[in-house]
């Protein structure tokens, strides 16, 4: 009896361990986002949600300028669409939000 549980004992390692070496491994390599407006379209998505507008707000002119290094017109809109949302009252700027997230979305080249 006892050869026989050191017998079922070693096959099930035997057969454990060949199922963690079956797998194939691959790398996946995860490239960190280049796109300086998608800080802006993150907190504009939270505004269209319904969120209240929070400390990124002191965020904004480093947004701005980051988008002004690669995209002037880009940023020259973005700037003035969220002057307009810090200025409209709470219950308009999630659509103030949408119009300007739609603004600035990636052009489809």
């Amino acid at each position: 009896m006892l050869r026989l549980c050191c017998l079922v004992g070693v096959l099930a390692l035997a057969v454990v361990g060949a199922g963690c070496r079956s797998g194939k491994v691959e790398d996946i390599e995860v490239k960190p986002s280049n796109d300086p407006l998608q800080p802006a379209r993150v907190a504009l998505q939270r505004y269209v949600n319904g969120e209240p507008m929070g400390s990124e707000v002191t965020g904004f002119p480093a947004m701005v300028e980051n988008v002004r290094k690669v995209d002037p017109q880009r940023a020259d809109i973005l700037e003035k669409g969220l002057a307009e949302i810090q200025k409209a009252p709470p219950g308009t700027r999630a659509v103030k939000a949408k119009d300007l997230l739609a603004k600035i979305q990636p052009s489809m080249k």
